[in-house]
């Protein structure tokens, strides 16, 4: 029997993951592959009413509620918002839940970020990769099968990154609709950016670039766009 397929996308914030890249992690549950989400932090700073302890809590609450309509699988760090540290204990952190998971694909934020979580967690899952891979770091059996690094696009990690990797979720846009709103955020309830808007319509716009009703597109390191084919016409 073939071992089964497994996706572990690792946001700095409950919800960063979900927004950005959930359709495609919908379509790939369904398709049989086991999804798992890292959250490094809750995101518990965002909310203007609600204390960081209170709000962070609602944010586990919605971010479980958002994976079950996923069918994915939840983990959290506890680091808090706008401290997620780069470090070595995050590292050995994201290096455990790796080795844990045992993922194929992982899924990140872009190296450039607004925000500084953003731009840590790139780090520290680049380097956590390679840290599950090698011997005498950390604890429990090495994991050097992840075949593919990938890179969410998100309205506030624009620098730099150009998409390169799209998938078609034309059937899957209503489940993660459905999905996202779990979170008070995605309802329009927290921000006055219109999140679901912006990420809906960006969809819209990367289906046309590829002749689809609907996708979400990735980045990728430039290194990894190196294509070796035999011929131009075949």
């Amino acid at each position: 029997m073939m071992e089964k397929r497994r996706i572990l996308a690792v946001g700095a914030h409950a919800g960063d993951m979900e927004i950005s890249c959930g359709a495609v992690l919908i379509k790939e549950a369904q398709q049989g592959k086991e999804v798992h989400l890292l959250h490094l932090s809750r995101g518990g700073r965002g909310h203007f009413r609600k204390s960081p302890e209170e709000y962070g809590q609602q944010k586990e609450e919605e971010a479980r509620e958002c994976a079950q309509r996923m069918g994915a699988h939840v983990h959290f760090l506890e680091y808090m918002d706008a401290e997620v540290p780069d470090s070595e204990e995050a590292r050995l952190a994201v290096t455990e839940v790796i080795r844990e998971v045992k993922p194929d694909v992982v899924i990140a934020h872009w190296r450039s970020s607004l925000h500084r979580d953003h731009a840590v967690a790139h780090r520290v899952t680049d380097d956590a990769i390679l840290w599950a891979a090698l011997e005498g770091i950390g604890n429990g059996p090495v994991w050097r099968k992840v075949r593919r690094t990938l890179f969410t696009e998100n309205w506030e990690d624009p620098e730099g990154f150009n998409p390169y990797l799209y998938v078609d979720a034309t059937d899957f846009r209503e489940a993660w609709r459905d999905a996202v709103q779990a979170y008070e955020l995605f309802r329009g309830g927290v921000s006055s950016f219109d999140y679901l808007g912006y990420y809906d319509g960006l969809g819209k716009v990367r289906g046309a670039q590829v002749g689809a009703g609907w996708a979400q597109a990735f980045g990728v390191f430039p290194w990894q766009q190196r294509q070796k084919i035999q011929s131009l016409t075949g």
